[in-house]
């Protein structure tokens, strides 16, 4: 079955979620994919971060990803197919790189850059430790439009609402039912997540704005992503995603973060820039953004 007939009716799960990561070959450094926007018909740029690394990663077997970093030009209908074309720039015996160019039709959306490697023993280690916050058991259970994820934030209720004022910091802990065997699906999975609380960190700094008015009264959208994956990717039960907001003005917020395990390991830090707007006019029909509200 194709990717673009697979996605019919597809229920919005985990495990679907990592299928649609699952790229599959479509002709000399080509890979085809599609979308699941769900019922908001958004398509989350983390989305086509999480395809892009195993575009990649499917390109250079020999290698793992290290890192990746995305900018998202062009909005996504997730009711038409996707490609990924990977142009390698290097394929060495330790490291490779490659860019990923991401499109619909005949228009670029996206490009994402990769490092691979092969990883290597220690010379020296050390980790930043994890923020200072209560187990999973203690944090507040959030219902996810996905069947086999859990998302239980610390001290905050509801990311969306524009009354959650507090420091522009946000801790989730999140848990699925199963984690892929496979390597390249992990880290898509871990990158996936990296996009969905950042705006929501920023606005919680500031009394009366929210990711619920998202495309509704601002205009908002993720710009960039990058994902750092500091250790081969094994992990079980709940990973904790740190986001702190270091910077917001001028049209744009800019999001630090780091991915913990639940025993307190750092095994990912990633940054992120959105777009935070005020519309010239009130939107019209509510069109097809490319960011949305958690």
């Amino acid at each position: 079955m194709s990717p673009e007939s697979d996605r019919v009716d597809r229920p919005s799960s985990a495990v679907g979620m990592v299928q649609l990561f699952d790229v599959v070959a479509d002709g000399a450094h080509r890979y085809a994919g599609y979308s699941d926007g769900g019922h908001r018909r958004v398509v989350d740029g983390s989305q086509l971060l999480a395809q892009s690394i195993v575009a990649a990663a499917k390109e250079l077997p020999e290698h793992g990803v290290r890192s990746a970093h995305a900018v998202f030009t062009r909005a996504v209908d997730d009711a038409r197919p996707l490609w990924f074309e990977v142009d390698v720039t290097h394929r060495g015996r330790t490291f490779a790189g490659a860019i990923v160019t991401v499109g619909q039709g005949d228009r670029r959306c996206a490009t994402v850059s990769m490092l691979l490697d092969v990883v290597q023993a220690d010379v020296i280690r050390h980790g930043a430790p994890p923020p200072t916050v209560g187990p999973p058991v203690d944090a507040v259970d959030v219902a996810m439009p996905m069947v086999g994820r859990q998302l239980r934030l610390v001290g905050v209720a509801d990311p969306n609402d524009p009354d959650e004022v507090g420091p522009p910091v946000l801790d989730a802990w999140v848990r699925y039912d199963s984690v892929p065997e496979r390597p390249d699906l992990a880290l898509a999975l871990i990158a996936h997540f990296t996009g969905h609380l950042s705006l929501s960190a920023t606005m919680r700094g500031h009394a009366g704005i929210g990711t619920g008015q998202a495309h509704e009264t601002v205009s908002s959208a993720v710009m960039s992503i990058g994902v750092a994956f500091h250790e081969p990717v094994a992990w079980s039960g709940w990973l904790l995603y740190h986001h702190e907001s270091t910077q917001v003005g001028a049209g744009m917020s800019y999001v630090r973060g780091q991915v913990f395990t639940e025993g307190g390991d750092l095994i990912a830090s990633f940054v992120q820039e959105a777009m935070l707007r005020a519309f010239e006019q009130p939107p019209a029909n509510h069109p097809i953004p490319t960011a949305s509200r958690l």
